[in-house]
């Protein structure tokens, strides 16, 4: 019968360590998912970009910040826009750039808008760097990108390639 005390300590101790509030066990942030996307005139479709814009390339990072109920479940959520472009003639003027719903080589419909217009953004030499934050993400979009990124792409439109000049499908980091 002296044993019996002992080995419930030993067993409450065991437990305890296994817990998860164990401070050693690091926590998982579900409120912040990242998206990568390689931009490329080769990957636009229905046919790869010729001309003076195909030499460019970029890349886009997006970030989302969500907010989730009880359950788990998003209800609502940001989205903020970094994208990096170079190798454009000086000329290049971008008109657009958005999140659209497509396998690699399919064209899809605009999803997510990063609430771009002709003559905000202004390349120096080819090139630039423009962010957009804090825009309204719907919680259903976020969702269905999250579960299959691979579907989803990113792309950038010029006034020389309004259908799109480079593209990326997007990969979660």
């Amino acid at each position: 019968m002296k044993r019996l005390p002992f080995l419930i300590a030993v067993l409450a101790v065991f437990a305890a360590g296994c817990s998860k509030n164990n401070p050693t066990t690091p926590a998982v942030d579900d409120t912040h998912v990242q998206f990568k996307a390689t931009l490329l005139p080769a990957n636009e479709t229905p046919q790869a970009i010729t001309g003076t814009e195909a030499a460019g390339s970029g890349a886009a990072t997006i970030d989302f910040t969500l907010v989730r109920d009880s359950t788990g479940a998003i209800t609502s959520g940001t989205v903020n826009f970094r994208v990096d472009v170079t190798g454009f003639p000086a000329t290049t003027s971008i008109t657009a750039a958005h999140i659209h719903t497509g396998a690699a080589g399919v064209g899809g419909g605009i999803l997510v808008t990063a609430e771009v217009t002709q003559g905000q953004v202004v390349l120096t030499n080819g090139a630039v760097t423009f962010s957009r934050l804090n825009l309204a993400l719907k919680a259903v979009d976020a969702q269905a990108i999250i579960n299959n990124p691979a579907g989803y792409y990113f792309n950038v439109h010029t006034k020389d390639n309004p259908g799109g000049v480079m593209r990326g499908q997007l990969v979660k980091q």
